[in-house]
C-alpha cells in the first residue's frame, strides 16, 4: 500500500502541475465538471485523456475545467449545482443517477447480475432506452464509469445469508437500494458516510462493508477485516453526464466530438477498472485477506432470491413492475441461453 500511495501521490502532483496549462487555454466551449474520485486515480487519469482528446479534436474550443476529489461536494451537491447552472457535467454515483431518475436505481440493485457478460449483455439490450431515461430529465450520457463488482467484506465468514446473523453492517447513508438490500437480507444496516466507514471500523461501530476489491484497497478498509465473500452484492456503476441545456448551447461539431469521444473513454474507463480490481483480489489475499467461495447451487440461488425480494420491495418506489419484468426477463434469458451453449 505505502507504494500504491506514493504512485498515487505523484501522479497526484504530475496532474497538479499540467492543470494549469490546461486551464490557461481559452476555450470557446468550457464545460464544468466535477466529481468525487481524486486526482491520481484511473477516474481521472481517464477523464484527462478525454479531456485532451476534446481540445485536439476542437483544434482548442472545447474542453473541460474539472473539480476532483469532491471539492463541489457529494453527488446531492453536484446535482444541485448543476441545476442552477454553476457546472455542467458530472461523474456520478449511483446514488446520483438516482437523483436524475430512480428507475436507473435498477442497475445497482442485490445480486441482479452474476459477472461482467450479464452487466454487458444488459447495457447492450437497453442502454438506448436509459438515454433516453437521462435526456427526459435534462441530461446527456456522456458514458458509462464501472467501478466494479461489489463484494461484502467482515469479521467472521459468511458463506450463506444466514452468516450475515449479528453482522455489524455499514450502509450508504440515506441509499434506499442499499436498504433494501439489507433487509432482504435479514440485516440491520448502520448508516454512515462514506468517510465515516474507515473510522467506524477502527472503533468496532461496524464490523462489515461493502465495496469493490479496489475500492477496499484504496479506502484501506481490507486493514480492518479478514474476509471478503465472493458473490457479487451488486455491480457498482458510475455515469458521466453533462446537462441537457449546456449540451444543447453547443454548436453540432463540437456535441459530436463530446458524445463519440465521451463512449470510447469511458468504455476504456470500464476496461481499466475489471483488470484492476482483478489484480485487486490477488493483492487482497496477499494481504492476509481470506475470499470465500461460494459454489454451492443452493446457496447461490438463496442469493439471488433474496435478490429478488428486494427488487420487488421497490417497485413503486424506484422503478415499476413492467420494468423490473422486462430486466429480469432479459437476465434469465441470456443465463438460459448461456447454459444451453456450455
Amino acid at each position: 500500500m505505502t507504494r500504491y500511495r506514493s504512485v498515487v501521490a505523484l501522479l497526484a502532483v504530475i496532474v497538479g502541475v499540467m492543470v494549469p496549462c490546461r486551464d490557461a487555454l481559452a476555450q470557446e466551449y468550457k464545460i464544468k465538471f466535477a466529481t468525487v474520485a481524486p486526482e491520481g486515480s484511473t477516474w481521472m487519469k481517464i477523464m484527462h485523456d478525454f479531456d485532451d482528446a476534446l481540445r485536439k479534436e476542437s483544434g482548442g474550443k472545447l474542453g473541460f475545467k474539472m473539480y476532483a476529489g469532491g471539492v463541489q461536494g457529494e453527488d446531492k451537491d453536484v446535482m444541485r449545482r448543476i441545476r442552477l447552472g454553476q457546472i455542467h457535467s458530472a461523474g456520478l454515483t449511483g446514488f446520483g443517477r438516482g437523483e436524475i431518475s430512480s428507475k436507473l436505481r435498477i442497475l445497482d440493485t442485490p445480486f441482479l447480475f452474476k459477472n461482467h457478460d450479464e452487466v454487458d449483455h444488459l447495457h447492450a439490450m437497453f442502454d438506448e432506452e436509459f438515454v433516453q431515461e437521462f435526456e427526459r430529465n435534462g441530461f446527456v450520457l456522456l458514458g458509462w464509469a464501472e467501478v466494479g463488482l461489489a463484494y461484502v467484506f467482515t469479521n467472521e465468514p459468511v458463506r450463506t445469508p444466514r452468516d450475515l446473523k449479528g453482522v455489524k453492517m455499514w450502509m450508504w447513508e440515506g441509499d434506499p437500494v442499499a436498504e433494501a438490500a439489507f433487509t432482504a437480507l435479514n440485516v440491520t444496516p448502520i448508516p454512515l458516510s462514506l468517510v465515516d466507514v474507515l473510522t467506524s471500523l477502527q472503533t468496532g461501530l461496524i464490523d462489515a462493508a461493502y465495496a469493490t476489491p479496489l475500492s477496499a484497497l484504496v479506502l484501506q478498509w481490507n486493514t480492518r477485516v479478514k474476509y471478503m465473500t465472493r458473490v457479487p452484492l451488486a455491480n457498482v456503476s458510475g455515469a458521466v453526464v453533462v446537462s441537457k441545456r449546456k449540451f444543447d448551447s453547443l454548436p453540432a461539431d463540437m456535441q459530436e466530438i463530446l458524445v463519440r469521444n465521451g463512449k470510447k473513454y469511458m468504455a476504456e474507463l470500464t476496461r481499466q477498472s475489471r483488470l484492476e480490481n482483478d489484480e485487486a483480489i490477488g493483492t487482497l489475499i496477499r494481504n492476509n485477506i481470506e475470499v470465500i467461495e461460494v459454489t454451492s447451487p443452493t446457496t447461490l440461488q438463496e442469493y439471488i432470491d433474496l435478490g429478488n425480494n428486494a427488487r420487488e420491495a421497490l417497485v413503486g418506489k424506484l422503478y415499476d413492475r413492467e420494468f423490473l419484468d422486462r430486466i429480469e426477463k432479459t437476465i434469465a434469458a441470456y443465463r438460459k441461453g448461456q447454459a444451453v451453449s456450455q
